[in-house]
């Protein structure tokens, strides 16, 4: 976890009585300088906490973040099915782009893995400049 910390954009973290309940990150999408204006993102929710809007509230504040850097697509990978988290990140404005199949192993067995895009409006012509390092933010909930 420390390592994907630091190879992180943006990571945010919610707390509940010391506890962590929720977290969401932008990281590299692809290595190539071609890709350096796109993020791919996560979010985790503890259970305890689904259904209480942390998961947006997460979101919002991270995708602000990456917008406010210079980033101009943000692209999810949701292990299917998950219909609560396609269902969340719909509702945030991704769409659906297409589905690797078979491509994860865990919990014993292979998983299709769907990928969403949200297009944060960047203009046309010339790229923005190199979106900027590392930020990090603690949430208390």
């Amino acid at each position: 976890m420390a390592r994907r910390i630091r190879a992180a954009h943006e990571w945010l973290v919610a707390e509940r009585d010391d506890a962590v309940v929720g977290y969401a990150y932008g990281g590299f999408h692809r290595a190539r300088k071609a890709y350096q204006w796109t993020a791919e993102v996560s979010a985790y929710v503890d259970r305890s906490a689904h259904r209480t809007g942390l998961g947006r509230l997460l979101y919002t504040e991270l995708f602000d973040r990456l917008r406010r850097r210079g980033f101009r697509l943000l692209v999810a990978g949701i292990t299917l099915p998950n219909e609560a988290s396609v269902r969340m990140h719909e509702a945030l404005g991704f769409e659906p782009v297409g589905v690797y199949k078979n491509i994860g192993w865990k919990a014993g067995q292979w998983w299709d893995v769907g990928w969403w895009q949200l297009d944060l409006g960047a203009p046309e012509g010339e790229p923005p400049p190199e979106p900027g390092r590392l930020g990090q933010r603690r949430f208390a909930s």
